[in-house]
């Protein structure tokens, strides 16, 4: 198959809601499929010859390492790209770079600030472009948590998921995913640092409800989840923030009041002693590290339906 040529109609990954239910639960059978062979050491190389960009305007331990050993493990190859050595950095339009970069490569991912850029940037791109993380989603880990719930839990369907700390990227696309996927989000901020109503619109309590006590958002939860409380690029915000978060520390009472069966996640970097203890990230229920590593495999499965569609 020649560069740049699709099986199917041009697709992005951009934020959780851009594909159906019925896709995503689609993903999460190949990237079952696609774990197992690795862990059985199988090759399994159906993107050989195809190439992937990966372009960071924000630094990145576990995105760059997921899509780069993914992409490898698949057949492929990779070209890492930041805005010290591309143009980006010297001020080009971003839909320049989407017109050259996808003319010599077969995928693009790219970890960015506003969401703006990424949309732009895949309006003028003719290969699928993927949100590696942008200020407003983080589609890939929300895929790699709940493909995490599964393999430990079964199906997140008719769950509850507890969310304790600052209304961020993640917060925002677990709330698609309760949309689609069917469960309840237990939102708990501070003061302050609420969810947007002008960005989540009415969802109905079944799939949405906010808390001002972390404690009560925990009560009855299948999963509680956090996230450092100063995200990239709000780090002169960091002081105000550490007093202001100070009572959204996971910890074990919040776990204790969970379901007993509950997971722990949290997508890392983690600040122990800050939104989580030592003793809980650290701890039984908690699933930080196989998380981590199903980055990889659900992003594997998501680059294969971009390229190849149904197989």
């Amino acid at each position: 198959m020649s560069q740049n040529q699709q099986t199917g109609p041009l697709r992005h990954y951009l934020q959780f809601r851009d594909f159906t239910k019925e896709e995503t639960l689609y993903l999460f059978e190949r990237t079952k499929l696609i774990k197992d062979k690795f862990k059985r050491y199988e090759p399994y190389r159906p993107l050989h010859d195809r190439n992937l960009a990966m372009v960071f305007e924000k630094a990145s331990t576990r995105t760059r390492v997921s899509f780069e050993a993914g992409m490898y493990q698949l057949g492929g190859s990779v070209i890492h790209l930041t805005t010290g050595d591309s143009q980006l950095g010297r001020s080009e339009p971003i839909e320049d770079t989407a017109r050259v970069i996808s003319r010599m490569v077969d995928l693009v991912m790219i970890r960015t600030f506003e969401q703006t850029r990424i949309e732009r940037f895949a309006s003028h791109s003719r290969v699928p472009v993927i949100n590696g993380l942008t200020n407003e989603y983080h589609p890939c880990q929300i895929l790699a948590d709940i493909f995490t719930f599964i393999e430990h839990r079964g199906s997140i369907e008719g769950r509850t998921v507890a969310w304790i700390g600052d209304a961020n990227n993640m917060s925002y696309t677990w709330l698609q995913a309760a949309e689609m996927l069917g469960f309840t989000l237990h939102v708990s901020t501070p003061k302050g640092y609420e969810l947007d109503p002008a960005r989540i619109g009415q969802p109905s309590v079944k799939v949405l409800r906010q808390f001002s006590d972390p404690l009560e958002a925990c009560k009855g939860a299948h999963l509680v989840t956090t996230d450092v409380w100063t995200s990239m690029g709000y780090e002169d915000e960091n002081e105000a923030r550490r007093k202001a978060f100070a009572d959204w520390c996971v910890d074990a009472e919040m776990m204790a009041a969970a379901d007993p069966s509950a997971l722990f996640m949290h997508c890392l970097p983690a600040h122990r002693g800050e939104e989580v203890t030592a003793e809980v990230i650290d701890g039984p229920q908690s699933v930080v590290w196989d998380e981590a590593e199903n980055r990889m495999h659900v992003q594997k499965a998501l680059m294969e339906f971009l390229l190849l569609g149904h197989l």
